[in-house]
């Protein structure tokens, strides 16, 4: 992330981000979607407590805004076996 320097507050932001896309990539559906609910609290938090200026909000509402397109009905759930 290039954009700005990454303070200690904003280091949990990137560590969820950084697991989710570790579970999506290994397939983990239904761990990537807990990890975007936290991801969302913990940017949510961080607005409301004004930690975040308006150009940390910018980039993380806009991966926030990706990330939910991108995860929508993504899960298990439904998901049927390959073998039957």
């Amino acid at each position: 992330m290039g954009l700005f320097k990454i303070s200690k507050k904003h280091i949990h932001l990137e560590m969820i981000i950084s697991r989710m896309e570790s579970n999506k990539e290994n397939n983990y559906k239904d761990a990537a979607q807990q990890d975007l609910k936290e991801l969302m609290d913990c940017f949510e938090k961080l607005s409301a407590a004004g930690s975040l200026s308006e150009r940390q909000k910018k980039y993380y509402d806009g991966k926030l805004a990706v990330y939910q397109e991108e995860m929508k009905g993504y899960t298990h759930k439904d998901q049927k076996p390959f073998w039957t």
